[in-house]
């Protein structure tokens, strides 16, 4: 008998953010709606592939739109995917810039976060499900999958995509955006973008032990700049639509890469910090 361990099977889960979501980028697509023990996620899975590797994509507020971040299903979302056979998670999401060199349509690989929620759920270890007994103390120094990151940071420079390869991103819980005392404050804080979505669901992939990766593309300079056209709904959309290419071209190209790399030694990993990161009732 062979020694030699099977590689890990990959699916990577996309989970797209505002004009993010396009299902067009799978092939062979079709639709799964599904229940999970934390409530229904934010719309159907949508299931297919990108060149072979098997893909799950999932609109974050919803496909018409009509779920603020403050609303969305994180848990449900997360779950939803990690019964759906997820080994990975890659998301879109829009962010202002708190810093002059990060432009608008800009793609930040971001690799840190700073948390100004106050009212969302963040762990599935919440004493009200069964299939999450204990209390878990997920470490977070490192939040984002580095090797996940690093695919998508290499692919970028391939692409000749204006990318930086790290930033911090401070989520709050809008669905306002900053006041500009509030941006210069974030700013002064040496933050580098600003969202409104990724805490909690880059903590509750890494409790279920799953490799995340977010792709932040700055639509603005949010309000702190001064000359610059404050942060509206109709400025983010618009360059969104102009960049949404940015992001399909780098999905398109960095999943199959990924798809064919060996990851049973990070996928185990992470299964054992999440595991170990439960303390369970006392019998």
């Amino acid at each position: 008998m062979s020694s030699c361990a099977t590689p890990a099977a990959v699916k990577i889960g996309v989970i797209g953010g505002t004009g993010l979501d396009d299902p067009e980028i799978l092939e062979g697509r079709t639709e799964k709606y599904v229940d999970t023990p934390f409530g229904k996620p934010s719309d159907a899975l949508v299931l297919g592939k990108i060149k072979n590797v098997d893909c799950v994509l999932l609109a974050r507020h919803g496909r018409q739109h009509t779920i603020m971040p403050l609303k969305v299903n994180y848990q449900a979302n997360i779950w939803a995917l990690k019964e759906e056979g997820c080994t990975h998670v890659i998301v879109t999401t829009a962010c202002g810039s708190l810093k002059e060199e990060i432009q608008p349509g800009d793609i930040i690989i971001i690799d840190q976060f700073m948390d100004k929620t106050t009212r969302r759920l963040q762990t599935f270890y919440d004493g009200n499900h069964s299939c999450a007994r204990g209390v878990c103390h997920i470490p977070m120094a490192e939040p984002f999958c580095p090797k996940t990151r690093e695919v998508l940071i290499e692919t970028a420079k391939k692409l000749e995509l204006r990318c930086h390869s790290k930033g911090t991103v401070i989520t709050i819980e809008g669905p306002r955006f900053s006041s500009r005392a509030e941006s210069i404050k974030f700013q002064t804080w040496g933050e580098d973008v600003i969202n409104m979505t990724t805490v909690p669901e880059v903590v509750l992939a890494k409790e279920v032990g799953i490799c995340y990766a977010s792709i932040a593309m700055a639509t603005d300079y949010d309000c702190w700049k001064e000359h610059e056209e404050a942060v509206s709904v109709d400025r983010v959309l618009k360059t969104l639509k102009e960049n949404a290419n940015k992001a399909k071209s780098l999905l398109l190209t960095a999943i199959p890469q990924i798809g064919s790399m060996e990851w049973s030694a990070t996928l185990l990993n992470m299964k054992k910090t999440a595991q170990c990161s439960v303390l369970l009732p006392r019998q």
